[in-house]
């Protein structure tokens, strides 16, 4: 059975699904066709429904439970992996919640992506954002392009060499809020599969990320070359930062963060509300 996957390039992704799509595991007569893309398009292509099998952002998944299910391994939550914000110049969280702040442009890596949402949570007067690849927005400040950027993914390891300067941590913000680790990204699957497809990529996906454990460099060179110019250092730091044991399974902590979650976004009139269970019955 073939069946369509998307992911993105970073590290964590092409770490977990390395021995997957590789034919390091027994995939159960699983193949996959692969699209590698950041997460904003991917939460695009899921509200499409064009994937049988994707990586979203949380905050997107809300919006298309409806057509698909979470998968319990493969996500990415935790603790200290939050989004952060930064600038160029010297701004405090104060700028970001005062009668200036809708005046500062903010780069955002998509609308959907749980980074944006725990903006709007955090900073609900900082409205004026400008949605770009994740990757650019380093660039973008440095630039003057923007004000302030809100970073994710690997460049959390970088922004301190090019000069800039964080004005604070959205995951420490959620974390003090819940007291629950920030859910960032899961997998999911397409509700129009079969259930016992369903619980087959369960399964298959939970053997790649254990085998990923087990040989950590197996996959060097395949996360090597979806990582542009990162160093080996960078990407196994990114990798232990995102990938961790909420990885392998959700358990009773992770699903009930993301619920969190939810029901926060839900109060705000964010999201719609869930009409399935979004999480996959046993």
């Amino acid at each position: 059975m073939i069946l369509t996957l998307g992911f993105s390039p970073c590290p964590n992704d092409t770490f977990i699904f390395d021995a997957l799509i590789h034919h390091k595991i027994d995939t159960e007569g699983l193949e996959f066709r692969v699209f590698y893309d950041d997460v904003e398009t991917l939460n695009q292509k899921a509200f499409r429904g064009e994937l049988d099998v994707t990586k979203l952002s949380y905050h997107a998944f809300a919006h298309v439970a409806d057509n698909y299910v979470l998968l319990d391994s493969g996500s990415a939550l935790g603790f200290g992996v939050g989004p952060l914000l930064i600038s160029k110049s010297e701004f405090t969280p104060a700028d970001l919640d005062n009668d200036n702040t809708p005046g500062l442009i903010i780069g955002i890596p998509g609308k959907y992506t749980t980074a944006n949402f725990l903006l709007r949570l955090a900073f609900p007067r900082a409205t004026n954002r400008q949605e770009m690849i994740f990757s650019e927005i380093e660039n973008a400040l440095i630039d003057e392009k923007i004000d302030i950027g809100l970073i994710i993914h690997e460049n959390r390891f970088t922004y301190q060499d090019k000069g800039l300067n964080k004005i604070t941590d959205l995951g420490d913000y959620w974390e003090k809020r819940t007291g629950g680790p920030i859910p960032l990204g899961g997998i999911v699957a397409n509700r129009n599969l079969p259930v016992d497809v369903q619980h087959k990529i369960n399964r298959v996906l939970r053997k790649s990320v254990e085998y990923a454990f087990a040989n950590p460099k197996s996959g060097l060179e395949f996360i090597r070359s979806h990582a542009q110019e990162m160093s080996e250092e960078v990407m196994y730091k990114h990798i232990e930062l995102y990938v961790n044991k909420y990885s392998i399974e959700l358990g009773k902590e992770g699903r009930k963060a993301i619920e969190v979650l939810f029901e926060t976004a839900l109060s705000l009139n964010v999201v719609p509300p869930l009409t399935q269970q979004i999480f996959l019955t046993p």
